[in-house]
């Protein structure tokens, strides 16, 4: 399973420059609008010690990180819904993407031009959000009127498909969040079908200055992240960029020196994995230890089934072991001696961290 996150945000609020601090493919970051026109693509490995200490303690001989697709989106302008600053292009663009990394500007600074000649994170953030619901507004809109003309025969499943659409339209309309709708676990199926923008998970990162200090525009940011169960990461995405140039001695160095405790890209990733109710489970031995994307909640069978769809057809048994019970005994003989490793069937429910050897049979 491929994770996608779009990075969005007003011109000039540091998109690239995040974008070029989690790649370190130094894109173009210049300091005048639409700089980026079309998305830069970049894949990222999930930071997770967990993977390392398995490895080392299977002497693999090669370790295959899980990964996260990062994507530079151009900056939005009101009236990218219109075709604003080709705004139509660069909306679609996140239509393709599962969440949205919503990068704001908490920071004075001169040298660097604002779109709109001034600071206000709140302000930047309605800007787009308004952007999204406007572009779902006319996506229902015109999904309505496909739905009317099948309808017409009298199908119930697609009547019941246009009174959602209804239902989404006067949320959208009220301003309201579409969160509710995704309470129902058939609503969430029928919203995720339609690729709503304003429907995407969203993370706010804070770009803040140098120094990274607290101001009125960070603490409005996380009152609203409050009011909309969003996450807000705080980070100075200059820092981060130097973070990401340097050596793994360097860096650590550089990282303790400006008081940080990791690279907040590393929290970042982390959370864009937590919103989307992803977790990994790993696979080990001598030849490779690899580590492998899953929604919470997946069966065995299905979990097998990422690896390979032979493992799902002639899944027979998944044998495995909690992550910390495979440290504290040193490996799978370790943990069998214990008793910790078990032999589970269809019905089990893979946990996070999971160590997992499937047998199968096609």
């Amino acid at each position: 399973m491929s994770l996608k996150c779009g990075i969005v945000g007003l011109p000039n609020v540091g998109k690239s420059t995040l974008f070029n601090a989690l790649t370190a493919s130094n894109i173009d970051a210049e300091n005048f609008p639409f700089c980026t026109i079309e998305p830069n693509h970049g894949i990222v490995e999930l930071p997770d010690e967990r993977l390392k200490e398995v490895s080392n303690i299977s002497k693999s001989e090669k370790m295959i990180a899980a990964t996260v697709e990062f994507v530079d989106i151009a900056g939005l302008v009101e009236g990218a819904s219109k075709g604003e600053g080709l705004g139509n292009k660069f909306l679609g663009h996140i239509r393709e993407t599962q969440a949205i990394i919503h990068v704001v500007r908490c920071f004075e600074n001169d040298e660097i031009t604002h779109v709109n000649n001034k600071i206000d994170p709140i302000s930047d953030i309605e800007i787009i959000e308004t952007e999204l619901i406007l572009s779902d507004i006319e996506t229902l809109e015109k999904t309505k009127e496909k739905i009317n003309r099948k309808a017409k025969s009298g199908n119930k499943d697609l009547l019941k498909d246009l009174s959602k659409i209804d239902d989404l339209l006067n949320l959208l309309a009220k301003g309201e969040s579409l969160k509710k709708f995704l309470e129902n676990e058939a609503d969430n199926d029928f919203l995720t079908s339609l690729g709503l923008l304003s429907a995407k998970p969203i993370i706010y990162v804070a770009n803040l200055n140098e120094d990274m200090e607290a101001n009125d525009g960070l603490n409005r940011l996380k009152e609203k992240a409050l009011e909309t169960n969003s996450e807000v990461i705080e980070m100075c995405n200059q820092i981060e960029f130097e973070i990401s140039e340097l050596e793994n001695e360097s860096r650590q160095e550089f990282i303790e020196s400006v008081g940080l405790d990791e690279p907040g890209l590393s929290k970042l990733i982390r959370s864009a994995f937590k919103i989307l109710g992803l977790q990994t489970f790993f696979t080990s031995g001598p030849k490779e230890s690899r580590a492998w994307v899953i929604k919470k909640g997946i069966k065995a069978p299905d979990a097998a089934g990422v690896i390979h769809t032979d493992f799902k057809k002639g899944f027979i048994r998944a044998e495995t072991v909690a992550y910390k019970d495979f440290v504290q005994f040193n490996g799978e003989q370790g943990a069998k001696g214990q008793g910790k490793w078990r032999s589970e069937g269809s019905d089990y429910e893979v946990e996070d961290g999971d160590i997992i050897l499937f047998r199968f049979n096609v």
